[in-house]
């Protein structure tokens, strides 16, 4: 066995077939083929299982999976730490964040990294906060900022912060009358809604505030991209619940929202800090996430970023029920 059968194998299980881990490879398909038999020969098992649409891991294939990623980061460590320069911190940092979580906190998280540790290459990736999830689960990424703390017991997990959720508007909507700055959680089932599908953790987390007041959301449609949701709110299809972060994210279009507090029920998503078991981090894994602490810090306190209070990562309570510090209703 060596490292760049483990390389194949990784890359035709997160491929799910041959054909597209042969592309991304830039490797013959034959040739991958070969390399993938010569490991199960010396295996001695079954890795992967040929199905109708591709390939699935087997059992032995999953494990081997896991431990080969593992042994794959840790080569590029080690690589990454002999080029240092003395003194220097270099390497390359995986973070994992939300769409909105990009929206408020991804640019002034990367400029704030170029400057002070001009040697780290920071890769951000965006995506769902499951498949973010997964990702960590699998070792693929260092760092991810998350909405659950039970991701997996040999994670490190810290509370970052907590958000407020808003039902947010164009400024226009009809749907609310203008001078109202809040409606009451009965109002925003009552509104026609836009929200993620029911495996998003947020539509989950909005789901149980409803059960919790014998309510049903009034949903209009289903969408768990970001930017068609928001669209659609603007075209003027309903209304949605989100984090002011959402709102950011449409900063760029030049489109104005209202974003009203929830009264008598506030709903709260917190934010929690992952990061990958103290001997599996990198010295500059370390520093990026002492510059995410940092950044969503200042961000909080200069009012860059609103409906949201910060935490210290010893505050692991339950999240608040709500306060006007992160329960405002906004124009932007």
């Amino acid at each position: 066995m060596d490292l760049r059968q483990l390389r194949y194998f990784t890359q035709i299980v997160e491929s799910g077939s041959l054909a597209k881990a042969s592309r991304r490879l830039f490797v013959a398909q034959p040739a991958l083929s070969q390399q993938l038999a010569k490991l199960e020969s010396e295996v001695g098992r079954p890795l992967v299982r040929r199905t109708p649409r591709g390939v699935v891991p087997t059992e032995n294939g999953r494990a081997l999976y896991q431990h080969a990623r593992f042994v794959l980061r840790q080569l590029e460590q080690a690589l990454s730490i002999a080029r240092q320069e003395p003194g220097a911190l270099q390497g390359m940092v995986s973070v994992g964040l939300a769409a909105t979580t990009v929206a408020a906190l991804g640019l002034a998280l990367v400029r704030r990294v170029r400057e002070r540790y001009p040697g780290i290459v920071l890769n951000v990736v965006e995506g769902m906060s499951g498949h973010l999830g997964q990702m960590m689960r699998l070792g693929q990424l260092d760092l991810a900022v998350l909405f659950t703390n039970d991701l997996a017991s040999d994670l490190s997990v810290e509370p970052l912060l907590d958000e407020a959720l808003f039902v947010i508007l164009p400024k226009s909507s009809p749907l609310v009358p203008p001078r109202r700055t809040s409606v009451t959680i009965e109002e925003a089932a009552a509104l026609p809604l836009i929200l993620p599908t029911s495996g998003h953790g947020l539509r989950r987390r909005i789901a149980a505030a409803f059960e919790q007041h014998g309510l049903s959301a009034r949903i209009v449609a289903e969408i768990d991209s970001l930017s068609l949701l928001m669209g659609c709110v603007h075209d003027g299809m309903g209304a949605t619940i989100k984090p002011m972060a959402a709102v950011y994210h449409e900063a760029a279009r030049g489109r104005r929202w209202r974003a009203l507090a929830i009264t008598g029920a506030p709903m709260i998503r917190r934010n929690y800090l992952y990061s990958l078991p103290p001997e599996r981090l990198s010295s500059a894994a370390l520093a990026v996430a002492a510059e995410i602490r940092a950044t969503a810090h200042a961000l909080i306190a200069s009012g860059a970023w609103t409906g949201v209070r910060a935490l210290e990562p010893a505050r692991a309570q339950a999240p608040a029920a709500g306060t006007a510090a992160v329960g405002e209703a906004q124009t932007v």
